[in-house]
């Protein structure tokens, strides 16, 4: 048998050539900087310039192919057609449905001709040469694109000052073989996790791009106080000021990166600094108190292993796993949980508790403050089960309504960790759930916006949306999308909505009859909200059955729908209701229930009363008062099959997504008592509570 030779691509890049031989399989690796090819070796791992991290799965690809065996888990998903060898050919695609960053494999009768690793937000790829056509990296040789034909030339850690005089630590990584005095676009990613950690984004490099990577203020090498969000903007500002002061830099810049390294983008934004030309903003969060470091004005103890592993000037990830997370979060008052959960005192925690309201210190990290100043093209990636999903929804909100161009929205069925995995807790979405072509969007945008490459994607669908239940991909000129109609169902019962198991009806038309259902609410067993805090993911698909079988649950269920309803949008709930405390929460959930009685989690709402008006002048209730409250919920795409049923929750505990309410009106960060509420809930007649679906009209 002749030998088989297969390159091996991260980013588009080829950085390894393979040849398998037998049960031999030699490896010539590239220099990065030079891009010359290395002598061929005997391939074992790991084997520089190949990173265990970035390429993690490699070692696994070469052993199918030595092998010859795809693993069996792996399902035919369709044929490929194209030129491969100079000549025409089909291969089978196959996918891993289950596990994070899925392995897939391009097979051409019993051969395996290529395995693809989608790794978030790149692929790596290895390929048999000359079927390159064939897989994901056919597209990365498109007209219009930017070509890998730099080496990377680490030009050393530059301690950067602000305008305060700390020094935050600042790689920089310039394009190797470049004349004296060349100018480049620059992508720059600060983060709070170690800038040497984002070597993900170092290809933009091979592609023409000066990459800067920088410690947040206190973190890392970086001088000063680490306080999460409230010194961004100014530092973010100062930064971009430098870049564009360089001998390197051509005065443009585009931001990148997930979660803290997307609000940081934002905050930069709101500095309306010229020098910034384009973002990539993934699973961001947004403000304080509206949704990071709470959610709807409340501290989350969802992000509390977040919190423990931040405490330190290094991002220390082991210390999110516990399993006595439940017992720490049970400590009264909350300000004493780090201390008496972990034995230290966390500064910005402490800081957080003195500052429980919105006030000088959170309008400092609130970028929407200076939304008049944010004017740049924008691409969003999220997921219906993002946790901080919220900040997307609040800046795409932001863009849109003061008219912005160069909006661009990517959200699929994916949690924080986005764009990982096929499955999310036992929940299926089909192999198109994990997109090959990230690395491909971002490079396209910013050859746009960094380098006037007319692409076309300012003239491409502004929005790219995944329906779950249909599990396809679909576009729109906006979002929610053009063909949106809100429909309302209106909540109603004979007096006893109590658990699955009561008389809680969803109905499409208002009911006459007033009617109201009661529940006891009790801070000290509160419904649980189902997440996994170490998993540090805090919205998931979790199956609610059980909990919806509590008496403090009350329950309004459709009949077994005829034809399929799908939802695409921002679904909101009306809510009459009265509590006897002066404060309480309200959490309204879809769940979408099936044949057999799983009610999986579409969406929800929470909304801790004294907000009901303003996070920043909060308001106590009157005991009794019967208060319309209009809740938002986050974002989703679902298709609710014929016969499933369409079902809404409202309860008031939401326990590991926010703190339970005391229900005393007290401040909660040092209140130790508690109280019981009693709840009413009223709909029909004046009072129709409902919730208000964004139904997509012809599908």
């Amino acid at each position: 048998m002749s030998d088989r030779i297969f390159l091996y691509y991260r980013a588009g890049v080829p950085i390894a050539r393979f040849r398998f031989s037998g049960e031999s399989v030699r490896c010539a690796p590239r220099d990065l900087t030079t891009m010359a090819w290395g002598r061929e070796r005997e391939f074992a791992w790991p084997m520089p310039p190949l990173d265990p991290e970035l390429d993690r799965r490699l070692p696994e690809a070469v052993r199918c192919v030595r092998q010859g065996m795809v693993p069996r888990e792996a399902v035919y998903v369709r044929d490929i057609s194209g030129m491969a060898a100079g000549r025409e050919v089909t291969a089978g695609l196959f996918a891993m449905l289950r596990g994070k960053n899925p392995l897939d494999f391009l097979c051409s009768g019993e051969r395996i001709v290529a395995c693809i690793d989608n790794e978030r937000n790149y692929l790596g790829l290895l390929v048999e040469e000359g079927w390159e056509g064939l897989t994901p990296q056919g597209d990365m040789a498109g007209p219009g694109l930017s070509r890998p034909e730099w080496g990377i030339d680490f030009t050393g850690t530059e301690m950067v000052p602000m305008r305060d005089g700390v020094r935050l630590a600042t790689d920089v990584y310039l394009p190797a073989g470049r004349k004296p005095g060349q100018r480049f676009p620059t992508v720059l990613i600060r983060t709070c996790y170690n800038r040497l950690a984002t070597g993900q984004f170092f290809a933009f490099v091979h592609y023409g791009y000066a990459v800067v990577a920088q410690d947040t203020r206190g973190r890392e090498l970086s001088e000063g106080v680490w306080q999460p969000i409230i010194n961004e903007r100014e530092d973010g500002d100062d930064t971009l000021n430098w870049i564009a002061d360089q001998p390197w830099s051509d005065g443009s810049v585009g931001m990148i990166g997930a979660s803290y390294l997307a609000i940081v983008q934002w905050q930069a934004a709101a500095s309306g600094n010229p020098h910034l030309k384009a973002i990539i903003s993934m699973v961001t969060g947004g403000v304080p108190l509206f949704d990071f470091p709470h959610r709807s004005g409340v501290l989350s103890p969802g992000t509390i292993a977040w919190i423990v592993s931040m405490r330190k000037r290094s991002f220390a990830p082991d210390d999110m796993e516990r399993t006595d997370w439940d017992r720490i979060l049970k400590t009264r008052p909350i300000r004493e949980i780090p201390f008496r959960g972990i034995g230290e005192e966390i500064p910005f925690w402490n800081e957080w508790m003195d500052h429980e309201y919105y006030d000088g210190y959170w309008h400092k990290a609130n970028f929407l403050a200076h939304q008049h100043r944010i004017d740049v093209p924008a691409m969003y990636i999220s997921g219906w089960y993002d946790d901080v999903g919220p900040g997307s929804m609040q800046v795409w909100d932001m863009n849109r309504r003061n008219g912005r161009a160069g909006q661009k929205l990517i959200c699929g069925a994916w949690q924080h960790k986005m764009n990982v995995s096929r499955d999310i807790h036992g929940n299926e979405y089909g192999p198109e759930a994990v997109r090959y072509d990230m690395f491909l969007r971002y490079l396209r945008w910013y050859d746009h916006y960094l380098k006037g490459v007319d692409n076309g994607v300012d003239r491409e669908p502004a929005v790219e949306y995944f329906t779950i239940g249909e599990n396809r991909w679909h576009t729109s000129s906006a979002w929610p999308p053009a063909e949106v109609e809100e429909r309302e169902l209106y909540l109603a019962s004979a007096g006893r909505a109590n658990t699955s198991g009561g008389d809680g009806r969803l109905l499409p038309v208002p009911p006459e009859k007033a009617g109201e259902d009661r529940y006891v609410y009790d801070p000290l067993d509160p419904a649980p909200f189902l997440i996994d805090i170490s998993e540090n993911e805090c919205l998931v698909p979790e199956n609610y059955r059980e909990v919806e079988r509590r008496e403090d649950v009350l329950v309004y269920t459709t009949e077994p729908l005829e034809r399929a309803v799908t939802i695409a949008g921002e679904p909101v709930a009306i809510l009459y209701a009265a509590s006897d405390a002066r404060d309480t929460d309200w959490v309204v959930r879809i769940t979408d229930v099936d044949g057999e009685g799983n009610a999986v989690r579409m969406c929800d709402g929470i909304l801790r009363a004294r907000f009901r008006r303003s996070f920043i002048e909060p308001s106590l209730l009157l005991p009794g008062e019967i208060v319309r409250y209009e809740i938002p919920m986050t974002w989703i795409s679902n298709r609710f099959a014929a016969g499933h049923r369409i079902r809404v929750e409202v309860t008031s505990g939401a326990d590991n997504s926010v703190f339970p309410n005391s229900n005393t009106g007290l401040p909660a960060a040092d209140d130790t008592s508690v109280r019981t509420a009693r709840q009413t809930v009223y709909h029909g007649g004046r009072r129709q509570s409902r919730i208000v679906l964004p139904v997509v009209v012809g599908r």
